[in-house]
C-alpha cells in the first residue's frame, strides 16, 4: 500500500521559520539602507463623495524617507493591547517634542491592511488630516502620527523583522516590535525589542521601542 508521509508539527513550523528566514534575510542593523517597497495606502478623494470618500494611492519609502530624518516604530498588531493602550499612545502624546529634535515625521508601521489602520487610527482618538491625499507624505490622513499599512509584509520582512505568532495568538506573519530612526533612507538608530525577533514568542517585550527611550535618544543627539 502507498503511504503518504505527513511531516511532524515541530518539522513543519522549523520549514516555516526557514522558509521565512530566507524571505526575510538576518535583521538590518544601524547603517544599513532602508528597504525600498510601495504601500498601498487609503487616501481621501472628495470627488468621490458619499460616506467612504477614499481611494487607493500608492506610497513608496522613498517618498517618506528619502532626504529627511523620520521616526518609525513597528508594532504586532491593530487593535493589540500594548500597541493601543501604550505604543501608539505614548507617540502620539509626544508627537511635538519629537518633532522638534530634528525629526521631519513619525510613522507607525503594522502588518495590516489600509482599512484596518485607519479604524485603528480613528479609534485611538487620532486627528484626521481633511485633505484631499495629495500628501505624499501622509499615508494615512492623520495630523500627527502617520499609520504605516504594510499589509503584504514587504517592509517588514525587508527589515528582517518577520515573527510569527499562530500557536501563540493565532497570528500570521507580523511584525517584531521595535523602532528606528532612518536618515536619508539609511537607519540611523534602531531599538529592537528583546534584542532579536523571536518567533512565537510567549512574552511581547515592550522596554525599548517606546517614545521616551527614543525621546531620549534623539535628545542626546542634539
Amino acid at each position: 500500500a502507498q503511504h503518504t508521509y505527513k511531516p511532524s508539527k515541530m518539522l513543519r513550523l522549523a520549514i516555516l521559520a526557514a522558509s521565512l528566514a530566507l524571505s526575510s534575510g538576518m535583521a538590518l542593523r544601524a547603517g544599513d539602507a532602508v528597504p525600498k517597497v510601495t504601500f498601498k495606502a487609503r487616501v481621501r478623494d472628495a470627488s468621490i463623495g458619499g460616506e467612504n470618500p477614499f481611494t487607493w494611492k500608492d506610497v513608496s519609502t522613498d517618498a517618506l524617507f528619502k532626504s529627511k530624518r523620520c521616526v518609525v516604530f513597528a508594532l504586532p498588531g491593530a487593535f493589540t493591547p500594548t500597541c493601543s493602550s501604550t505604543h501608539l499612545p505614548g507617540y502620539e502624546k509626544h508627537y511635538d517634542e519629537i518633532k522638534a529634535c530634528g525629526v521631519d515625521e513619525v510613522y507607525c508601521l503594522s502588518v495590516n491592511d489600509a482599512f484596518v489602520m485607519r479604524q485603528w487610527g480613528l479609534k485611538q482618538g487620532l486627528n484626521e488630516e481633511e485633505k484631499d491625499g495629495s500628501n505624499p507624505l501622509n499615508p494615512g490622513n492623520f495630523k500627527k502620527v502617520k499609520l504605516i499599512p504594510d499589509g503584504a509584509c514587504l517592509f517588514t520582512r525587508g527589515m528582517g523583522m518577520t515573527s510569527v505568532w499562530d500557536t501563540e495568538r493565532g497570528f500570521g506573519e507580523r511584525s517584531w516590535r521595535y523602532s528606528a530612526v532612518f536618515n536619508d533612507m539609511k537607519i540611523e538608530k534602531l531599538f529592537v525589542e528583546g534584542g532579536a525577533v523571536v518567533q512565537n514568542s510567549g512574552p511581547d517585550p515592550f522596554e525599548v521601542s517606546d517614545a521616551t527611550t527614543m525621546l531620549n535618544y534623539l535628545k542626546s543627539k542634539k
